[in-house]
């Protein structure tokens, strides 16, 4: 799987867990909404430091965000 991919469906994964839509989380972070949706798609290429204000209002390391997910949180 590209990193993007992946680091994307982490992203939607954690955030949804945690119960923020792509708004809050983006305000939590100085972010815009838009950048939050492209990240999660795939389409946007966040910076270590993006990674890093992404993963702190999931209460998070930002490096869980690039890790597969175990096999039974995988979608089919």
């Amino acid at each position: 799987m590209a990193i993007r991919k992946l680091v994307g469906r982490n992203l939607k994964r954690f955030r949804e867990a945690a119960g923020l839509s792509q708004e809050a989380l983006a305000f939590e972070c100085g972010l815009h909404r838009t950048y939050v949706s492209g990240v999660e798609r795939g389409v946007r290429n966040p910076t270590v430091e993006v990674l890093e204000k992404l993963a702190e209002p999931l209460g998070i390391p930002a490096w869980r965000l690039l890790v597969p997910p175990p096999p039974d949180d995988r979608p089919n």
